[in-house]
C-alpha cells in the first residue's frame, strides 16, 4: 500500500475573509475525497522545518502587507529556510496572495525566497487583489483542488 502524501497549507489569516481563504484551500484540497493525500493546516508562526520536510507539496497563503509580504510569512521563512534547503529542493509549492494593491511586491519577495530554496511552482501565483470579492473563496477552493490532485496523481 502507498504512504500517504502530504499536502501542508501554511495561510496567514489576521482577519476572518483571510480565514475563509485558508479554509477554502483546505475545503477544495479535501473535496477530491482522495484518500492517498493528508491535508494538514497551519499558520505560519507555527510551521517548523520538520513540517516542510514531511511534506510532499505546500500552499502558501500570505497577505499583502506595506507591498510585502506579511511578517508572519517572513518569520516562517526566516526559521525554516537553511533547515530545509538541501532536503526540499523541488518541492511543489503553489501560492495565494490576499492584496490590497496589486501583489506585486509580495509575490516578489516569496518568489525571491522559494528561488533559493529551489521549490517549484505548479501554478501562478493567486493574486486576490482589490476589494473584497466573494469569488475569492471558489478561487482559493480550485487551487487546493487543484494541489491535492497533482499530489494524488503523481503529477507533482
Amino acid at each position: 500500500m502507498a504512504m500517504k502524501k502530504t499536502l501542508l497549507i501554511i495561510g496567514h489569516v489576521p482577519s476572518p475573509n483571510t480565514q475563509r481563504l485558508r479554509d477554502a484551500v483546505r475545503d477544495g484540497a479535501k473535496s477530491l475525497d482522495a484518500g492517498g493525500i493528508s491535508v494538514r493546516v497551519q499558520s505560519p508562526f507555527e510551521t517548523i522545518a520538520d513540517d516542510i520536510i514531511n511534506a510532499d507539496a505546500v500552499v502558501l497563503g500570505t497577505t499583502e502587507n506595506l507591498g510585502y509580504m506579511a511578517g508572519a510569512m517572513k518569520d516562517f521563512f526566516d526559521r525554516t529556510y537553511y533547515g530545509v534547503l538541501e532536503e526540499k529542493q523541488g518541492m511543489p509549492y503553489a501560492l495565494y496572495i490576499r492584496a490590497g494593491l496589486d501583489g506585486t511586491g509580495t509575490r516578489r519577495g516569496v518568489e525571491t525566497i522559494v528561488t533559493g530554496l529551489r521549490w517549484r511552482a505548479v501554478n501562478e501565483p493567486l493574486i486576490l487583489k482589490g476589494d473584497w470579492d466573494d469569488g475569492f473563496i471558489e478561487q482559493c477552493r480550485e487551487l487546493g483542488m487543484l494541489m491535492a490532485a497533482g499530489l494524488e496523481a503523481g503529477v507533482f
